[in-house]
């Protein structure tokens, strides 16, 4: 297994993991990632200060990825952007790896981090609770990602 960032070359590649967990778990509609215009582009997304997407390559092929960016007008606070890792990858500790490394950096930059996800991705919504985020009553900020029905919040506390 390989973290690395992610280049323009795995665009497609990322886009259609990211495409295949949605609608795995019926979130190919508008008001989530399925209907950002930047999908297919994300290499470019993340160039921004702060901003940072890894790969993850696993016998010889990208399993998944996730995104640490800035939340628009909220200071400090960042956002776990478009984790998704494919049924193959999932139980082997990939995630964990990927979680990691996106709190690592995003702690050297923000002092708190948001995830919007799905009530239904039940196994990804015990994940995030497991590494101290929060659930909140409603969403920070406008991300777009109206269809989203499950908040978090985690708060770095050495910054």
């Amino acid at each position: 297994m390989h973290i690395r960032i992610l280049e323009e070359r795995d665009n497609q590649h990322i886009e259609s993991i990211i495409r295949t967990c949605l609608k795995e778990f019926g979130g190919d509609r508008e008001g989530l990632a399925w209907a950002d215009p930047q999908l297919g582009s994300l290499s470019m997304v993340y160039q921004k200060d702060h901003s940072r997407y890894w790969v993850v390559e696993y016998n010889g092929k990208i399993v998944g990825g996730c995104g640490i960016g800035p939340v628009d007008d909220m200071e400090g606070v960042c956002e776990l952007q478009k984790m998704y890792c494919l049924p193959e990858a999932r139980g082997t500790g990939i995630a964990h790896k990927l979680m990691v490394t996106a709190l690592d950096f995003a702690s050297k930059h923000y002092k708190q981090c948001y995830i919007e996800t799905l009530s239904n991705m039940e196994a990804a919504n015990q994940f995030y609770k497991k590494y101290d985020f929060v659930a909140l009553e409603r969403p920070l900020g406008n991300t777009g990602h109206f269809s989203c029905d499950v908040w978090y919040l985690k708060t770095f506390t050495d910054n």
